[in-house]
């Protein structure tokens, strides 16, 4: 009997059980109870610019197959942007939106997409999956379909069984070496990039606040409150309208708590700067940070010393902290290939598009090796 695929537009018909036996180890962001907040809150649905299209593969009436997929409607929360893509196909009079993107939404994050039952064929699960994609988009009448921060086994996948294009991208992430603490991670830096970070340490120390980094089971409401509007403070700040909204926060609580790792600096009683965390097996992602006291150097003391000290003490392999940020690589955040792949429709535009990726991916490879030579690292 051949392989069923479907589009599923509310993540609530699938057995959360089922789904989750796909997501593998260490990536809390395709599971089933992180999606399904992203649509019951609203952040994600009607208005938003995001519109759940699920493709799903099964056999015989099991789940083996499953790819989190979005119509959208801007280019808005994927920072692998096509800007100019967009902007290209507007000045030759073609139409660019609707198109689909497999990504988690506003979740600049390596990992997996195109998820598979243990012991399923990978080619047969990626070509069926595939085959949802170009359902959707003749249903949809989508200009284009993009798959975003793939892992590099899925981007070879993708790439053996479809033609889409490759691109290049890069991030900065941090591995574990094997370091036994924080000062022996430290012990390999420069000397002088070793006191800086010890001189930023000693000021959040002296500016009399007490840290705290707690699983999101130990959190209590006003924590979360503060999480919550710490996020929608940062974005006021920055000029953008918050993608999430309250009731995700109240949902993550409710459902999704014990991927939750929170970094806190308490006035008193009072938090007033926070990081909101995800960790999954070996993995740890810094996603959002806010306050409401500025103290110097309390960023980095929530946003990376705490969250690596922590990777140290567990013998976690990989710490992510988001899209973007030169300052990542001074505290050891090392440049990251970060990997996608494209289908554009018209013949024009996708000829374009991919004259101008290989060159792209020439100078981002330049770039990777030119950062490096800037780690805070002691030479060879």
């Amino acid at each position: 009997m051949p392989l069923a695929v479907e589009l599923v537009q509310d993540i609530s018909t699938v057995n959360a059980g089922d789904w989750d036996a796909l997501t593998g180890e260490d990536d809390p962001f395709v599971e089933h109870a992180f999606l399904l907040a992203l649509e019951k809150s609203g952040s994600v649905g009607e208005g938003s610019g995001w519109m759940p299209l699920h493709v799903t593969v099964r056999d015989e009436g099991r789940l083996i197959g499953a790819l989190p997929l979005y119509v959208k409607f801007h280019s808005y929360g994927e920072y692998i942007f096509d800007w100019s893509w967009a902007n290209a196909a507007e000045r030759s009079g073609l139409r660019y939106y609707p198109k689909l993107v497999s990504m988690v939404p506003f979740t600049p994050v390596t990992g997996r997409r195109l998820l598979m039952a243990e012991g399923a064929d990978p080619d047969d699960i990626t070509q069926a999956l595939l085959a949802g994609v170009q359902a959707a988009a003749e249903e949809v009448k989508a200009s284009s379909f993009h798959v975003l921060f793939l892992t590099e086994t899925e981007r070879a996948l993708v790439s053996n069984n479809s033609k889409l294009m490759s691109r290049l991208s890069n991030q900065f992430h941090w591995k574990n070496k094997g370091y036994e603490s924080f000062e022996h991670y430290l012990s390999y830096f420069r000397s002088a990039q070793r006191k800086q970070v010890r001189r930023e340490r000693r000021r959040v120390k002296e500016a009399g606040l007490e840290i705290r980094v707690l699983g999101g089971d130990e959190l209590g409401q006003e924590e979360w409150d503060a999480l919550c509007g710490f996020y929608m403070d940062t974005c006021h700040r920055r000029g953008s309208g918050p993608y999430l909204t309250h009731a995700f926060f109240e949902e993550i609580a409710r459902t999704h708590a014990h991927r939750v790792v929170a970094a806190l600096a308490y006035n008193g009683s009072r938090p007033v700067a926070a990081t909101l965390n995800f960790q999954k097996g070996k993995h740890l992602y810094g996603r959002y940070w806010g306050c409401s006291e500025d103290h110097q150097a309390l960023h980095f003391e929530l946003c990376y010393y705490r969250l690596l000290e922590r990777a140290i003490d567990q013998g976690l392999s990989r710490f992510e902290a988001g899209a973007q940020g030169m300052h990542k690589l001074r505290r050891g955040l090392m440049p990251a290939a970060i990997h996608s792949a494209h289908w554009i429709g018209h013949p024009g535009l996708c000829n374009a598009i991919a004259e101008f990726l290989p060159r792209e991916e020439e100078a981002v490879r330049e770039e990777l090796i030119d950062l490096a030579r800037h780690s805070p690292f002691k030479r060879g």
